[in-house]
């Protein structure tokens, strides 16, 4: 029971919301669309620093590792530590990592300095969610949330189109991809320093988990690893796999025992194993393999299985963009009006899998329309279902713990999301090889040398195999998405098991409903 807690849980102005809030949001976006401006330009930043084919792909792992693994460890510490301070450290960063990768000099350079970047995008997600959360009390933030989720849809999908304008310009080149958000972050730092007051909790004897963070942290990035090689490097049944998996499960389960051992665990188990936090883990998943695995595979169908360049392969993806934007902005006034979050987060759920459904059907020869309309369907259930869920997180735990709350289910939103699109790319890699190889064969050509569907130069082939191979890639894409929609049918079970909730109106639990398991002052009965 602590006085100074009550600065950070005093109520903030509107303008004072509002001058944080432009701040808050510009970082966030600036650390989302570091994530997804390099993925058109790769092929040109590889091919000019003589990279491998293995080494394309942990230009991006790397970052994701790092941003993955440490999310839940940045929530811990905005739960022993000033906020802003961590919020301006991590804009420290990133700004730092991004210089350094737009001078890299080698491929193995660049990666170390992405694993770096990531660290900062990893923070300033989890960070400005935990921010405005101590800001903002449940029943007001589904609002601002709305206006997360349209940040991070515009970064998702708008990410690839500016990383192709920008490659495309023959005065920038690759490098800019890394130095165009090194002014904005000075901007963002510059408005957080003079408009966010968050005051810092000071509880005594405080201290960070760094054992548990630790194991945490490797076993994850080796479970990471293993998923980004299988099935290219090694099969699935193999001494490496036993060897990776083994190893990641005895570190994550040496983490689990830590974590109910230690005073102020990374990850408090005891928020985990309750029934929303739970589910809301759970319906995640299938969100973060839509917001990923939707920018990534539909980025490649519309550039290899229909032949558009980079920068028409961005404009073609709006609607899944639009759709994000426009239902994450009303369901989240919505949320605010009522009170109510589960039958936003379950519609949104549903729709998204109807739009998974929509999209399994796709090939080489489908209707723009019909492509548009289902990727619009996609982007209307990320869009309500996807910071929804981590409001009804949020309105479940103390102030204390809400940095710890937010960053596990990000967490876990990352790492499906991570895992869904490796398992995904392995699928579409051995799918598209089968459809080549049938294809020539019927065609009459001989298939030797184009088994590995993943590293054809499209252009430089001749007509007849370009058309047999852009058909491979089109026609494999459905199936990916197919598989897709059997996940979000779990993120639909999940949400069905959500308890009602009315969001609270204090930004922290009353201390009777703090120390129960699931904040019963909050449910609603049906």
């Amino acid at each position: 029971m602590s006085a100074p807690t009550l600065p950070e849980a005093g109520p903030k102005s509107q303008r004072q919301v509002l001058e944080a809030l432009s701040g808050l949001l510009l970082v966030l976006f600036i650390a989302m669309i570091s994530s997804t401006i390099v993925s058109v330009a790769l092929p040109q930043i590889i091919g000019a620093l003589n990279g491998t084919q293995s080494q394309y792909t942990w230009v991006v792992t790397a970052a994701l590792l790092t941003t993955t693994a440490s999310t839940p460890i940045w929530g811990k510490l905005a739960d022993l530590f000033s906020k802003k301070l961590l919020i301006e450290v991590a804009i420290g960063i990133f700004l730092v990592a991004s210089f350094a990768c737009g001078f890299a000099q080698s491929t193995p350079m660049l990666i170390a300095f992405r694993a770096v970047q990531g660290l900062g995008m990893g923070a300033l997600q989890i960070l400005v969610q935990v921010v405005i959360a101590a800001m903002i009390p449940p029943k007001e933030r589904g609002k601002y949330n709305g206006y997360l989720g349209a940040v991070i849809a515009v970064a998702t999908v708008g990410g690839p189109l500016l990383g192709g304008l920008i490659t495309d310009t023959s005065w920038l080149g690759w490098r800019w991809c890394f130095f165009l958000p090194i002014p904005f972050a000075l901007v963002a730092l510059v408005v957080l320093h003079r408009t966010l007051n968050v005051a810092s909790i000071r509880r005594p004897e405080t201290s960070v988990d760094y054992v548990g963070a630790l194991l945490i942290a490797i076993g994850v990035s080796v479970l990471l690893v293993w998923v980004t090689f299988v099935g290219n490097s090694f099969d699935w049944i193999s001494w490496q796999t036993l060897a990776m998996v083994g190893a990641a499960i005895v570190l994550l389960v040496l983490a689990v025992w830590v974590e109910t051992v230690v005073r102020e665990p990374v990850v408090p188990l005891h928020v985990v194993r309750r029934r929303v936090p739970a589910l809301a883990i759970l319906a995640s998943l299938a969100v973060g393999m839509a917001m990923f695995g939707g920018a990534v595979f539909l980025g490649q169908y519309f550039q290899i299985g229909r032949g558009y360049s980079p920068t028409e392969a961005g404009l073609l993806t709006i609607p899944m963009m639009f759709g994000v934007l426009v239902s994450s902005t009303i369901s989240g006034r919505m949320v605010s009006r009522s009170g109510r979050v589960k039958p936003y987060i379950l519609v949104g759920s549903i729709v998204l899998t109807l739009g998974f459904a929509a999209l399994s059907a796709v090939d080489h020869e489908t209707s723009l329309v019909l492509v548009g309309a289902g990727m619009l369907v996609v982007g209307v259930g990320v869009g309500m279902s996807m910071q929804n869920l981590v409001l009804a997180v949020q309105n479940t735990v103390p102030l204390r713990e809400l940095g710890a709350a937010s960053g596990a289910v990000t967490f876990f939103r990352s790492l499906g999301g991570t895992i869904g699109v490796s398992i995904l790319g392995a699928v579409l890699a051995n799918r598209v090889t089968e459809n080549i190889v049938a294809g020539l064969a019927k065609a009459g050509i001989q298939p030797a040398g184009l088994q590995d569907g993943g590293t054809l130069n499209i252009k430089a082939m001749p007509e007849p195999i370009r058309s047999v191979v852009r058909a491979a890639y089109g026609d494999a894409t459905g199936h990916i998405f197919l598989i897709s929609a059997c996940i979000a049918v779990v993120g639909v079970l999940a949400v069905l098991f959500l308890p009602q909730v009315r969001l609270r109106d204090s930004v922290d639990l009353a201390e009777p409903a703090a120390a129960g398991s699931d904040a019963p002052a909050s449910a609603e009965p049906r």
